[in-house]
């Protein structure tokens, strides 16, 4: 009987390993493949805001509210300079100057 439970606790220790290990990888390689960042969120109220999405090679400027979210904004990577540090506040603030510097 003592043989039985040994065997018995050993596979149960080889299938909590196994589940480990796997979604250890799993992690590990969605980590790895990210296509889409957020970059920044400015919000104006209870749920509304303004966020910076890195996707690919552009930077989109989305509007966002409970109904809805609108592309405000297209960016390619090389027409910001967005250092890593710089709060995103002082982005967004750069933005609008920006915009009403455009004349929109």
């Amino acid at each position: 009987m003592t043989g039985a439970y040994m065997q018995m606790v050993a596979a149960l220790f080889f299938v909590i390993l196994l589940i480990v290990v796997t979604a250890y990888i799993f992690k590990k390689k969605q980590a790895g493949t990210g296509f889409m960042s957020i970059v920044g969120y400015q919000p104006f109220g209870p749920k509304k805001g303004v966020a910076a999405l890195k996707v690919g090679k552009e930077i989109l400027i989305l509007g966002v509210t409970p109904n809805e979210m609108r592309l405000l904004k297209t960016f390619g990577e090389g027409d910001l300079d967005l250092p890593e540090g710089e709060a995103f506040h002082n982005k967004f603030e750069r933005f609008k100057m920006r915009i009403k510097a455009e004349g929109k």
